[in-house]
């Protein structure tokens, strides 16, 4: 089953106590292109936005590879594009 943002969203606020997150699905827009299995409308590409008090000492790269390991279970079970915006 592929994820929704929503528990994306409280998956990363768990594991990364972040101080700001939003996670959006834009799954739609990509409808019918490669990744999006017989034309997924959620849950395919998201796009998170996320500042953590983990992303203090690390460098962006550092912060991105923070967020795919957390997403790991997501990416295995459908999730196609993951778009990041790390934020202060």
């Amino acid at each position: 089953m592929i994820a929704t943002a929503e528990e994306v969203q409280r998956h990363l606020q768990e594991r990364l106590q972040a101080t700001r997150l939003e996670v959006l699905d834009e799954s739609a827009a990509h409808a019918g292109h490669a990744g999006n299995p017989e034309g997924a409308t959620f849950g395919t590409h998201l796009r998170v936005r996320i500042a953590s008090p983990q992303f203090a000492n690390v460098n962006r790269i550092a912060a991105h590879r923070l967020v795919y390991d957390a997403c790991q279970g997501f990416l295995e079970r459908g999730l196609h594009a993951l778009a990041i915006e790390v934020v202060k």
